[in-house]
C-alpha cells in the first residue's frame, strides 16, 4: 500500500549539499556508458556542467508556430550559438545543414494535435533512425497526472530501454496539462518518476517557490522548460535563478526566436547559464548585441 508519509511536506532535501557524480562531469550519469557519456558531454559544456538548447519542436502538435512559420530562415542562423537543437526528425532531415556540427536531440514522441486529448500521445520514431541521424539524445512528453499518465510514462521506459541499446540518451519532458498545479509538489513528483524509471535527464518548468527542492530531489540534470513568451528581463531572470537554484541548463524556445533579437537572446542566455551573469548584465548585453545588429 502507498505510504501516506510518502508525501507530506517538511521533507529534508539538502539543498546545499551537491550530489556527487565521480567519474563524470554530469549529475548522476557516472555509471552511464561511454558513447551515452560522450553524446551527454556533446549537449552539457563539460566545463561549466550546462546547457543551453534550443527548442524549435513545437510544430509536432501545434504546426506553424510563430517564429517558426520558416525554420531555414528563422531557426538555421540561430544554431551556431546554441548548445543544441531541440527539433523533431522531419525538421532535421529537411531544414538543417548536414554541415552543422552542433548536436541534435530529437522529438520522439507525438499523436494528437492542439485539437485533441495532448497526453494521447505514443513513440512515434525508432530509435535506430535516430543512430541513422547521428543525434545525442531524444526527448519525449510524459504526462503526470494526464488522462493517459501510464500510457506516457511505458513510452518514456520503452524509449530509455530503447536508448540504453544504442547508447542515446533520454530527455523527459514534464507536460503540465491545463488542470494540473504548476507548483514545486507537482514537479518534484513528475521529475522524480522520471528519473526513477530511467530518463538520462530531465526538462521541467521554473517555479519560484521552491524550485531548489525539485533540483535536489533530482537524482539526473534538470533543464529548465523557457514556456511562453515573457519580456526579455524575466526570461533572463527566470534562467538565471533556474541554473542558481541547481538547474543544469535550460531548453528555451519561444523565448528565444519570438525575441525581437534572437541571436542576441540567445547569446545573453549563453552568459547566463555558462557564466553565471546577472540578468540586468545579461539584458545589457542583449541590448547591446541587438543595436549592434
Amino acid at each position: 500500500m502507498p505510504d501516506a508519509e510518502a508525501v507530506k511536506e517538511g521533507k529534508k532535501y539538502y539543498e546545499d549539499v551537491p550530489q556527487e557524480t565521480p567519474g563524470f562531469f554530469l549529475k548522476g550519469s557516472g555509471a552511464l556508458d561511454w558513447g551515452m557519456k560522450n553524446r551527454l558531454a556533446r549537449v552539457f559544456n563539460p566545463k561549466s556542467g550546462r546547457a543551453v538548447m534550443l527548442a524549435v519542436d513545437h510544430g509536432y502538435f501545434q504546426g506553424p508556430t510563430t517564429g517558426l512559420e520558416r525554420i531555414d530562415l528563422n531557426i538555421v542562423p540561430l544554431i551556431p550559438y546554441c548548445d543544441a537543437l531541440f527539433c523533431t526528425r522531419g525538421v532535421l532531415r529537411s531544414m538543417v545543414p548536414p554541415a552543422t556540427t552542433k548536436p541534435m536531440v530529437l522529438r520522439a514522441s507525438g499523436g494528437p494535435s492542439i485539437l485533441k486529448e495532448l497526453s494521447n500521445e505514443q513513440i512515434c520514431m525508432d530509435m535506430e533512425d535516430a543512430v541513422r541521424l547521428n543525434v545525442a539524445g531524444v526527448g519525449i512528453q510524459v504526462f503526470i497526472g494526464g488522462e493517459f499518465e501510464t500510457r506516457s510514462v511505458h513510452n518514456m521506459t520503452r524509449l530509455v530501454d530503447m536508448g540504453l541499446r544504442c547508447g542515446i540518451p533520454v530527455m523527459a519532458v514534464t507536460a503540465v496539462g491545463k488542470d494540473m498545479a504548476r507548483d514545486a509538489r507537482y514537479f518534484r513528483l513528475a521529475c522524480r518518476i522520471c528519473a526513477e524509471l530511467g530518463a538520462q535527464y530531465v526538462k521541467t518548468y521554473y517555479v519560484p517557490d521552491g524550485f531548489e527542492t525539485v533540483t535536489a530531489s533530482c537524482p539526473v540534470p534538470i533543464v529548465m522548460a523557457g514556456g511562453k513568451k515573457i519580456p526579455e528581463l524575466d526570461a533572463l531572470t527566470m534562467a538565471y535563478n533556474a541554473v542558481q537554484q541547481g538547474a543544469s541548463g535550460v531548453d528555451m524556445g519561444r523565448n528565444i526566436f519570438q525575441s525581437d533579437a534572437p541571436v542576441a537572446m540567445l547569446q545573453a542566455v549563453a552568459k547566463v547559464v555558462h557564466d553565471n551573469m546577472k540578468p540586468e548584465d545579461a539584458l545589457e548585453l542583449y541590448q547591446t548585441l541587438k543595436e549592434k545588429k
